[in-house]
């Protein structure tokens, strides 16, 4: 076996590995022993037949492939071995001829990641500010979700919800044919088309209208982007929104600890500032994170994105499963391909395996551990929140590999608590120990 090593970019080494005749002949070889064994050939017990008869009966591409499906991976081991290469994943392998055999393998080498000075980075958090016009649109959309509706006898109006009988069709084929279906009239609305729900203020009850649309370019059914559908539309019904007045009854109705209005403000106000605070520290986490980044140099193989965006679609297609779906039916919803869906998810693939190495390497320069201590209590506290099977759920968080798993959230948790730390100002001093910039 002859091995060259043609180069090594992207965390990659390529390899060209030429096998010798009498190692392919010994392949060979083995593959007549493996294949006689299992092939019925007229004229032949099981396991009789003389090779050249096998290969013959088999076809010699079909018998050199068997060879070559054991002897390939088996000359990759030794190559990369030879060549002192420490592989993290599989290759991908090409075979460039059969005679003499000669394959190429693209190994996928450890990424190397060079953090800049990160002690230096500096992030403001942005303020958390509560003002009433944030309070009042929270009640307002309380009093929105608490509304009632009631038919009226008037013209159709933004903001109403009104009962159609719906008929289009693009170039003579149906497109939404619908009776009885329930719209409410927002200006902007998107749905069915854009500028449907600009069609319907000033219809009365009984009326009927016909109309056409464009389809944006970007419409989520491709073969339909800028096609014009004809619409026929007749309105069955027209009801009115009903807000329940802000009162301390509609705070009662909201919960049985809310006895008025100001009360209710207060529970709004405080919820608010949960809600705000816990998205303005992920934001500044995400721009820790950012600048870190930033600074680094991180070189890995092409493989790394290929494993997250699978990992990205397998998140996916568990959340549809929850929700009573599959991947297959959103894909076919949106006119979208899984093979787009994987492009589109590439960038973001990307950018989620650059940042968790630049956070391994944080970890690893600020010898960040975790104990199986603190892996105990973890879990802990999610088996509290369990309402049923909390022994089954332990049993299974406390594998191996679910361990190992809770060990990697937290190791990344407690590095990003130190890099913002870091980010406002917290230096380290030769102990080790965190202190404030004076």
């Amino acid at each position: 076996m002859k091995v060259t090593e043609e180069k090594t970019e992207n965390s990659q080494a390529f390899l060209t590995i030429e096998m010798e005749p009498t190692e392919v002949e010994g392949s060979l070889a083995e593959a007549y022993n493996r294949l006689v064994k299992k092939t019925s050939i007229p004229g032949f017990r099981k396991g009789k037949a003389p090779r050249a008869v096998l290969e013959r009966y088999l076809g010699k591409e079909s018998f050199l492939e068997d060879a070559l499906n054991h002897l390939v991976p088996q000359a990759y081991e030794k190559a990369i071995a030879e060549q002192q290469i420490e592989a993290i994943a599989r290759p991908q392998i090409e075979i460039v001829q059969t005679d003499p055999v000669i394959f190429k393998a693209t190994v996928p080498l450890a990424p190397v990641v060079k953090l800049g000075d990160y002690h230096t980075i500096q992030v403001t958090p942005d303020p958390v500010e509560i003002t009433e016009d944030k309070v009042n649109a929270v009640i307002e959309q309380l009093r929105h979700q608490n509304a009632t509706w009631e038919s009226v006898e008037r013209a159709v109006d933004f903001g109403d919800l009104v009962v159609l009988d719906v008929k289009s069709d693009i170039d003579g084929e149906p497109f939404i044919n619908q009776e009885g279906v329930q719209y409410q009239v927002f200006r902007d609305s998107p749905f069915p088309a854009p500028g449907f729900a600009r069609q319907l203020p000033g219809m009365k009850k009984g009326e009927e209208k016909e109309f056409k649309l464009q389809l944006p370019s970007d419409y989520p059914r491709q073969e339909l982007a800028g096609k014009e559908p004809s619409f026929k539309v007749r309105v069955i019904e027209i009801k009115q929104e009903i807000l329940p007045e802000l009162n301390d009854e509609f705070a009662k109705q909201l919960g049985s600890e809310l006895k008025t209005v100001t009360a209710l403000r207060e529970e709004v106000t405080n919820n608010l500032k949960l809600r705000t605070e816990e998205k303005a520290r992920t934001d500044f986490e995400e721009r820790v994170i950012e600048a870190v980044t930033d600074q680094a140099q991180v070189e890995f193989p092409p493989v790394l994105v290929e494993m997250e965006i699978h990992r990205l679609l397998d998140e996916q297609s568990r959340r549809f499963q929850m929700q009573g779906g599959n991947l297959e039916e959103y894909l076919k919803n949106v006119n979208q391909t899984e093979e787009q869906l994987h492009e589109e998810l590439h960038p973001l693939a990307t950018k989620r395996v650059t940042q968790s190495l630049v956070l391994g390497k944080v970890a690893e320069e600020e010898k960040v551990e975790v104990s199986e201590s603190e892996i105990d209590a973890e879990i802990e506290d999610m088996s509290k929140s369990a309402t049923e099977n909390k022994a089954e759920l332990q049993k299974i968080m406390n594998t191996p590999q679910s361990r190992d798993s809770m060990k990697q959230i937290l190791m990344t948790r407690k590095t990003i608590s130190r890099l913002v730390e870091i980010a406002q100002g917290s230096k380290v001093n030769t102990q080790g120990k965190r202190r404030r910039k004076k």
